[in-house]
């Protein structure tokens, strides 16, 4: 019985052991798993009837009662790609036209069909191991080839192997390790430890640095393909800074605490007229990507504060990532957060935030006369627009790195409320008369920078250059990147733009006149 016992104690510890040492292989190295090997949580496609989950992979089938007449893309949901390295392994079986592939930095068009980089799988030996860009160049890289493309799209190709051994190298009907590496303009891809094609796209008008990650079941005779022990890791990138925007769930009216609009809204501005910088949108809420912020170099948030911020079940995550000098911006509400715990990790990382009862949010026309020199000021002249300017801040005690970036002297009528956790206290009622800062740069002891900004209630206020300047000027500031001498180049969002995206469906009583009244008189010569 002894020996018995023993033998099962040995058994039980190995099968632990492989547990623990299959999430190690999962976590090394950076490599985080992005499919669960159970469920397609995370995983879209127009038609999910060609999709399941089979003996821990995703699985697509195609067959002569259920055809494919159109390629389906299965898209992954919780994040898009820029710089990283992917692995994961894939079988595919069928007949010699048997075609899969997976969708790198591509974009999903109306028609729901994924366009743009594919690293290319086939059971034949026509596509597997190149790289391919779907509706769009078409074959940048066969196997075996590297390819330079010039910034006039000229291709010069050349030999790196030969194709016929690394397709001998590429098993039939069984497991094969996929690894695709892709930074800046680089693109490497691998099977079975071998480098089947590289690219270097130097073409900015036809390339992409960012885009989804989509797997491909191909139109055609029957077949089945199939993914698992999917891994990303998210690569530092050495041309760009990085910041990641991590937008609440709507909680408002019609354009006010627009959180998503508004993060989608910087990002794009960002993006359009930033080469240096990259802006990546996290919307509803904290992002379910495991590397969200593995490679970024700032973060800013924009959500309803309070017990219920979307920071603080993520302080620990959050205090890890100020330690390696992150940026952080706290926009609007966001600002808020409950005194103790939360309040001291914003002194510490932001240097100031908005504490009940010491703090108040009117609603009120402020008037900047004089902005002070920093470089989120560059090119921002002063104004006046009317928000819900939280005001009498919490401080970190020592103000030697606070930089009080927008300062005014509120009405007195707003320091008149009763007293109340949002509304009044002693404290705001003695300072009649006094000036109070409203947005304000922070530069820690660690190097990293932060930026508090109390407007952005009302959503069309985006359309008011002096205000959207500041505060795509302040987004970049936080990544470390230079802020151009002029401010962050943007033209006016149309009236178009700012209705994009928003949570709640437009009013009868909308009144679109007017707000096209107001952003003509705000931005006046």
């Amino acid at each position: 019985m002894r020996t018995i016992y023993l033998r099962l104690i040995g058994i039980t510890l190995f099968g632990l052991l492989g547990l623990i040492t299959s999430g190690a292989v999962a976590e090394e190295g950076g490599f985080k798993p992005i499919f669960d090997g159970k469920t397609l949580n995370g995983w879209q496609a127009p038609d999910m009837s060609y999709w399941l989950v089979e003996d821990g992979a995703i699985t697509a089938r195609a067959t002569q009662q259920h055809p494919v007449k159109k390629n389906q893309f299965l898209v992954w949901q919780f994040g898009e790609l820029d710089d990283f390295e992917l692995k994961l392994k894939y079988r595919i079986s069928g007949t010699s036209s048997a075609n899969s592939g997976v969708q790198i930095r591509s974009r999903v068009e109306e028609d729901d069909h994924a366009v743009g980089y594919q690293a290319d799988i086939d059971l034949g030996g026509r596509w597997a191991g190149a790289l391919y860009d779907e509706h769009g160049r078409g074959m940048l890289a066969a196997r075996g080839q590297k390819t330079v493309i010039g910034p006039d799209g000229k291709m010069t190709r050349t030999s790196i192997a030969d194709s016929d051994s690394l397709f001998a190298n590429i098993k039939k009907d069984d497991w094969n390790d996929y690894h695709i590496i892709a930074r800046g303009a680089h693109i490497v891809l691998k099977i079975n430890g071998k480098v089947t094609a590289e690219v270097i796209d130097n073409d900015k008008g036809q390339r992409e640095l960012s885009g989804v990650l989509a797997l491909q079941l191909h139109s055609g005779p029957p077949m089945t393909v199939q993914f698992k022990d999917i891994c990303l890791k998210r690569l530092k990138m050495q041309e760009r800074k990085k910041i990641v925007l991590v937008a609440g769930p709507g909680s408002h009216r019609y354009g006010s605490h627009e959180h998503n609009a508004g993060c989608l809204l910087l990002a794009k501005l960002l993006n359009e007229n930033m080469p240096e910088v990259y802006a990546a949108v996290y919307t509803n809420g904290w992002p379910k990507d495991p590397t969200a912020f593995d490679n970024t170099d700032a973060i800013a948030i924009y959500c309803d504060g309070g017990g219920g911020h979307v920071v603080m079940p993520h302080l620990q995550e959050v205090g890890k990532l100020m330690k390696k000098g992150v940026g952080l911006a706290f926009i609007h509400y966001a600002v808020i957060v409950p005194k103790g715990k939360g309040g001291n990790c914003l002194l510490d990382w932001i240097g100031g935030y908005y504490e009940t009862y010491w703090s108040v949010n009117p609603h009120w026309e402020a008037e900047f006369k004089k902005l002070p020199k920093h470089p989120i000021t560059r090119g921002v002249k002063g104004f006046s627009i009317n928000d819900e300017w939280y005001y009498h801040m919490r401080f970190a005690e020592n103000m030697e790195n606070v930089t009080p970036i927008l300062t005014a002297i509120p009405p007195d009528s707003t320091r008149k409320r009763r007293d109340g956790a949002h509304s009044g206290n002693p404290h705001v009622r003695a300072r009649m008369g006094m000036p109070e800062h409203v947005a304000w740069a922070y530069e820690r002891p660690d190097g990293g920078r932060g930026f508090g900004f109390t407007g952005g209630h009302w959503h069309w206020n985006w359309a008011h250059d002096d205000f959207r300047k500041l505060v795509l000027n302040a987004l970049v500031w936080i990544t470390g990147a230079e802020v151009p001498p002029d401010s962050v180049p943007s033209k006016t969002p149309s009236i178009e733009e700012l209705e994009a995206n928003q949570d709640y469906p437009k009013p009868r009583n909308w009144d679109r006149e007017k707000i096209l009244q107001d952003i003509k008189r705000w931005n006046r010569p």
